[in-house]
């Protein structure tokens, strides 16, 4: 073979190894584009299984809550109404001892009671009728 023979040969071959190698390259980066691709859509249906999960435990939580908080709810009404016939009770009681202190110290003073009011009211009715009859006879 000649020389320029043997350098056609040559440069031909360092054309097909970088033919080759730049195949390579390509086939490589295309495989590196294409594993991206499917890990970014692994990654988008994993967050809407791992969303949808956290609401379906979310709901749950708030469903358990939710009893529990209505349980507390009716302890404290339950407690609220207790007191609160408590109090009437007690607000009942010091009516009653506010009136007779009162009445006690009505009498003291001579003021008449209510109900002795109305007697005399009546009292003088009766009188007056009385009075009324023996003027007409």
């Amino acid at each position: 073979m000649s020389d320029k023979e043997n350098i056609k040969n040559a440069h031909s071959e360092e054309l097909s190894d970088e033919n080759l190698v730049s195949n390579k390259i390509k086939d490589s980066a295309r495989q590196i584009w294409l594993a991206g691709l499917g890990a970014y859509n692994k990654a988008e249906e994993d967050a809407g299984k791992i969303f949808d999960k956290l609401v379906k435990e979310g709901e749950e939580i708030e469903h358990m809550t939710r009893g529990v908080v209505g349980k507390r709810i009716k302890v404290v009404e339950d407690t609220v109404e207790g007191v609160k016939e408590k109090a009437n009770g007690t607000i009942g009681k010091l009516e009653s001892v506010f009136d007779q202190r009162v009445s006690k110290a009505l009498m003291k003073m001579g003021i008449p009671t209510r109900i002795e009011i109305k007697a005399l009211e009546a009292q003088i009715a009766e009188l007056k009728k009385q009075l009324d009859e023996s003027h007409k006879s």
